[in-house]
């Protein structure tokens, strides 16, 4: 973990309001998919928790929807700028434990983080199975970096306009697996946790360090207290308790 500055190579708006943003620096010390960066924005105090979306050596993409002040600022950026980052943070997902049958389950922004765990599994010559889910044809994410990779999610929206009709657990009713990864919404979080025989679930959290010194974002589970900027943001089933 370290603070440095890094300069944006290209922003592009996705959809609506969430955009993408691709920077290049020294990002060597990322070491699993499911970590984040704390984005310091100009005029505001507390930094910006953004998992990454995808990383190599000298190049690192995020993926943000614009839910306020901060995330809107960061919107308006231009190629070009520095910005300045904490960074990497979070332990991340561990690939290790996924057994030999595992699922990816993303809803919303949290497809981001896990399209990262899918390219790194699809690099150890792995082909993961993935579910995104989504309120309506408006909120869906596009898809081609999956398709890039090989894969073809299984879409849901609770509207039935894209994909399958209703939640990410109704697309796993219809799949055959032992393990899970998840990130998303905390309901959805939950409904999957209540499916899965076993798993990794990355959690969202409001954060101000972002590496442990506040114990702001600090929650408990069945080991004692954690913190989902340090200890986390991924939590492992069995800890869980809602």
């Amino acid at each position: 973990m370290k603070r440095q500055y890094l300069v944006i190579e290209s922003i592009k708006r996705l959809k609506n309001d969430v955009y993408y943003m691709t920077f290049t620096g020294d990002c060597h010390e990322v070491s699993a998919p499911g970590q984040f960066i704390n984005i310091k924005v100009d005029g505001f105090y507390l930094r910006r928790p953004i998992s990454i979306c995808d990383y190599d050596i000298g190049h690192i993409s995020i993926a943000f929807k614009v839910v306020g002040a901060g995330t809107q600022k960061m919107a308006l950026a231009e190629k070009g700028d520095l910005v300045d980052v904490i960074m990497p943070l979070g332990n991340g997902f561990d690939v290790s434990k996924g057994g030999r049958n595992p699922i990816l389950v993303a809803g919303g922004i949290g497809v981001p983080p896990v399209f990262c765990l899918a390219k790194y599994m699809v690099s150890r010559g792995e082909n993961p199975r993935v579910i995104c889910g989504f309120n309506n044809a408006d909120d869906v994410l596009p898809m081609d970096k999956f398709n890039e990779i090989g894969i073809d999610p299984t879409i849901t929206t609770m509207d039935g306009s894209v994909g399958l009709k209703g939640l990410v657990t109704d697309a796993m009713y219809d799949e055959q697996y032992d393990y899970v990864y998840a990130c998303g919404p905390e309901p959805m979080l939950k409904a999957v946790w209540d499916l899965a025989p076993d798993g990794q679930f990355s959690f969202e959290a409001r954060m101000a360090c972002g590496f442990g010194a506040c114990m702001g974002c600090s929650c408990e589970t069945k080991y004692g207290s954690k913190r989902i900027c340090k200890d986390g943001p991924v939590l492992y089933r069995e800890e869980i308790i809602w």
